[in-house]
């Protein structure tokens, strides 16, 4: 599937290494290649709306200065060089390779961060301007041999570079303070004039709501490119004037629903590999970070532990000497690079936050504030579902970008009317409206205060739990089950979602009717709420053993992780009900991930130790279930390594007729103690 590429990772832009490095060409090839590169500089467009003058003006240039060096390659006579007009030419190729950097990242950005940047990049285009002036006026021409035309046209160039002057045309000045006006309004809280809005985007070729997203990602894109703090403040700050004009000026559209739901999807048809996966959510991690035991899990899964009062490490259970969470960036960077290698969006926490930790502007917040109230005041007075879905959508999507705007959209009254458009009567009739309401009410429940002012909403908690139920698509149940995870992030709230069986049989549901992106949603969110021992008799109760024994071939890994929690904490009716999943495990054991490894092992271990005789005879029976467990021992994880190291000795135990009950634990007992025991 074809993704645009804004939406992966933005790679800085370098300068060529061309444009510091002299070439070492022969006399030809040197000449060939000024060529090849004034050709390359003249078939570049002038700058769009911006900077038009300079940039046709070099072009204008470029084309001229080809003409003589065609002239040059024609001439045999005259491509034996002196000394001094190959230090000019090596020169002028350096300086053309500066000239098409500068026009190439001109073109490529975004128009409103060049319009802050006119007077700077002016004066660059003045400043290579004069350094080709100096050289053609240095330039021996008269020791070639030239024809009188093309001699005439070198002369032509040499005085208009000569007469270059260091000025921005008053247009663009104008437009630049234009813009800078705006924003002082945005920060006094001055609603900006629609009239001058439209003018400003009118003159920067900002015409349609689809140049408004290119254009605000490529603003985006900027702050990954920019180094001191003030640029990147400045980018906010109009990254939230073009968020409002954007929709006040070009109101509410759903054309990119379609391809945000491919984008969606295509994550979920690819198998994401295990060490890029959050041990937590099980899902591809965004901003991975080491904790205190040295594991590496996704920052917001973590906080979410942490924040629910846990002070151990959810996958060795060892006590955290504190939790302080280090950024793993080299794993982060190695995720971005799969992503792009399998055209799968990878939408960092620089996307989707404050960009590269960068704090909202006075302008940026105030401009977001008047976005929310004017979206909302929309929403509320909608003549249509289709207006209404096409202003959801808006919201969803703001709602996604970082937490000002979560706060904005709850304190502007949005949850109260989103629940409205929850409703089995809207989802039949319009499937898309439940979806962006559900969605929107998923990234407003990110904001640790909105998940209360959800859950304290009249009928908000219960409309999610009729579209998990009973939802008109896939994605909306699956949605609203991520929704239930995320609020299960707080303990309490997790007791109280624990207790309601239709949150319960609703997740069941979903994981065992569900396509695999929406089984997955599933299985999260009952892992999350497996977390509360009281929440797991209720779970048993609702056949999440049978659940996960029928997708562990679909989601082995999210699978075994529910199975070990369940187990640990269940009781015996877990356990018995557990008996079937053995075999199971046991092919596990042989062919899953090291992750998949290492929570079957661990839910082996609880079932054999607890479940008596018959349950480690029927482990027993799994073919070649002792060279497995070998296996495991020798190339699993550590924690995998210890588990494997019980297991065995309880397979050994029974054998020779013991009681298993009396096996060390593996937290006790190294895997070399174990292995010195038993034969080769």
């Amino acid at each position: 599937m074809a993704v645009s590429p804004r939406v992966f990772p933005p790679r800085k832009r370098w300068p060529s290494t061309g444009s510091s490095i002299s070439p070492k060409f022969a006399d030809l090839n040197l000449v060939k290649s000024l060529l090849s590169l004034s050709q390359e500089i003249s078939a570049l467009k002038p700058i769009q709306c911006l900077l038009i003058q300079k940039s046709l003006s070099t072009i204008n240039k470029s084309k001229l200065l080809a003409i003589v060096f065609e002239e040059l390659l024609r001439n045999p006579v005259s491509t034996s060089f002196s000394p001094s007009i190959l230090l000019c030419f090596e020169e002028m190729y350096i300086v053309f390779q500066r000239i098409k950097t500068l026009m190439e990242d001109c073109c490529s950005g975004s128009k409103m961060w060049l319009l802050m940047r006119i007077q700077p990049l002016a004066n660059s285009f003045h400043e290579l301007t004069l350094e080709l002036s100096t050289l053609l006026d240095i330039f021996p021409v008269n020791e070639l041999d030239l024809s009188q035309d093309v001699e005439e046209l070198f002369v032509l160039v040499r005085k208009h570079c000569f007469q270059s002057k260091p000025s921005v045309d008053p247009r663009d000045d104008s437009l630049r303070r234009d813009v800078l006006a705006l924003l002082h309004q945005i920060k006094k809280e001055i609603v900006p004039h629609h009239l001058k809005l439209k003018q400003i985007l009118d003159n920067l070729g900002l015409r349609d709501q689809s140049s408004c997203r290119e254009e605000i990602e490529c603003l985006q894109d900027e702050i990954q490119n920019q180094i001191d703090e003030k640029s990147k403040l400045d980018i906010a700050s109009l990254i939230g004037l073009l968020r409002y004009a954007k929709c006040v000026l070009f109101g509410s559209s759903t054309t990119q629903l379609e391809q945000d739901h491919r984008r969606r999807n295509s994550l979920s048809e690819i198998a994401v590999p295990a060490d890029f996966r959050c041990p937590i959510s099980l899902e591809l991690m965004r901003d991975p970070v080491v904790v205190a035991s040295g594991q590496t899990y996704d920052r917001e899964s973590i906080n979410q532990w942490i924040e629910s009062g846990h002070n151990t490490c959810p996958k060795t259970g060892q006590t955290l000497a504190h939790t302080n969470l280090i950024p793993n960036r080299a794993l982060r960077n190695l995720i971005a690079m799969w992503c792009r290698q399998q055209r799968v969006p990878f939408e960092t926490v620089g996307s989707n936050e404050k960009v590269s930790g960068v704090k909202a502007t006075k302008a940026a917040f105030e401009a977001t504030k008047m976005t929310v109230y004017f979206l909302v005041n929309k929403l509320s007075v909608s003549p249509s579902m289709e207006a209404a879905n096409a202003v959801t959508y808006e919201l969803r999507a703001l709602a996604k970008t970082d937490s000002d705007s979560r706060a904005c959209i709850a304190e502007a009254g949005a949850i109260p009317i989103l629940v409205r458009c929850l409703g089995s009567g809207v989802g039949s009739e319009h499937p898309n409206l439940q979806v962006n309401a559900v969605t929107t009410i998923l990234n407003l429940s990110i904001l640790e205060a909105n998940k209360t002012r959800i859950m304290e909403t009249d009928g908000a908690l219960n409309g999610v739990i009729d579209v998990l139920r009973f939802g008109a698509t896939w994605e909306a149940k699956g949605n609203a089950a991520a929704t239930i995870f995320s609020l299960s992030g707080v303990h309490t709230y997790r007791k109280r979602l624990g207790r309601t069986t239709r949150v319960i049989k609703g997740l069941m549901d979903l994981a065992k009717d569900g396509p695999t992106n929406s089984k997955r949603d599933a299985l999260v969110t009952i892992l999350n709420l497996a977390g509360d021992r009281e929440t797991v008799g209720r779970l048993v109760e609702g056949g999440v053993i049978e659940t996960v024994i029928g997708v562990i071939n679909v989601l082995p890994e999210e699978a075994v992780t529910i199975l070990e929690a369940v187990v640990k904490r269940g009781g015996l009716v877990a356990i018995a009900e557990a008996y079937n999943s053995i075999k199971k495990l046991g092919v596990i054991l042989r062919e899953g991930s090291d992750t998949a490894r290492e929570s079957a092992a661990a839910s082996l271990v609880t079932i054999c130790r607890k479940g008596g005789l018959e349950v480690v005879a029927e482990l027993a029976a799994v073919p070649s279930i002792e060279r497995i467990i070998w296996e495991v021992m020798g190339t699993g994880t550590m924690r995998a390594r210890r588990k494997a190291a019980v297991l065995l000795r309880i397979l050994r135990r029974w054998s020779a007729g013991l009681d298993t009950n009396d096996v060390v634990d593996s937290s006790v007992m190294s895997v070399g103690a174990l292995t010195t025991m038993l034969p080769a």
